[in-house]
C-alpha cells in the first residue's frame, strides 16, 4: 500500500468511524489525510469505493484478532471467551461508537449497495467462524449459539455506546459463559 493511499484510508477510518459515513465528504478526507484530490482518486475512483475500504479494513483487522483469539487458546470455548473479553474490550476504548459495521448498514440500508454488500459479507464471515467455534466444543447445538453470539456482540455494541459500558460487558461476558454451557437439547428456564 503506498504512503498516500494509507493515510487516505487511515483519515477515512479516523473520520467515518467517529463521525458517519454521510457526514464526511471527500474534502475533508483529503484535507485530513494532506493529499490532493487528484491522490483520492487515483487510489478510490468514487466516494463509494473509499467506504468499501474503511470496512474491508476493519473486517481485515477483526479477522486477524480473532485469528489471534484462536492460536492463542487451546480449545474451542477459550477461544470464544478470548473473543468475547477482545469485543469488551473495543467497547471500553475511549472513542467508542459502535460497530463499524452496524452504523454503516444503518445508513446504507439498501440491499444492493457496495456498502450494505461490504457489511453482509463481514457479518456471514463471522457467523460461519463462530459457527466453526462453537462446533468445536460439542455437546452444543453450533449454529444456533453462533447466532446467539452474534446477537449478543450486537447488543452490546450498540448498548455499550449509549450507556455505561462496564455492566454491558459484564452482561454480555454472562450471556457468552451460558452460551458455552447450554447444552443441545437443553430447555432454557426461561
Amino acid at each position: 500500500m503506498s504512503e498516500a493511499r494509507a493515510r487516505l484510508l487511515n483519515a477515512a477510518t479516523e473520520l467515518f468511524y467517529a463521525e458517519g459515513l454521510h457526514a464526511v465528504g471527500v474534502d475533508r478526507v483529503i484535507a485530513h489525510a494532506q493529499v490532493t484530490r487528484a491522490t483520492l482518486y487515483r487510489h478510490f475512483p468514487s466516494k463509494d469505493d473509499l467506504l468499501v475500504a474503511y470496512l474491508t479494513q476493519a473486517d481485515e483487522a477483526f479477522r486477524a484478532r480473532t485469528d489471534e483469539a484462536r492460536a492463542a487458546e487451546r480449545t474451542s470455548a477459550d477461544a470464544v471467551r478470548t473473543l468475547g473479553r477482545t469485543i469488551t474490550g473495543d467497547i471500553q476504548n475511549p472513542g467508542f461508537r459502535g460497530c463499524a459495521f452496524l452504523n454503516a448498514a444503518a445508513e446504507y440500508p439498501d440491499p444492493s449497495h457496495p456498502v450494505h454488500l461490504a457489511v453482509l459479507a463481514h457479518r456471514q464471515w463471522f457467523l460461519e467462524t463462530m459457527t466453526e467455534l462453537f462446533s468445536g466444543i460439542g455437546k452444543i447445538d453450533p449454529e444456533p449459539a453462533a447466532r446467539h453470539f452474534v446477537m449478543l456482540r450486537d447488543g452490546a455494541m450498540t448498548a455499550g455506546c449509549l450507556s455505561d459500558p462496564q455492566p454491558i460487558c459484564e452482561t454480555f461476558l454472562r450471556g457468552v459463559e451460558g452460551l458455552l454451557i447450554f447444552r443441545s437439547g437443553e430447555k432454557s428456564g426461561t
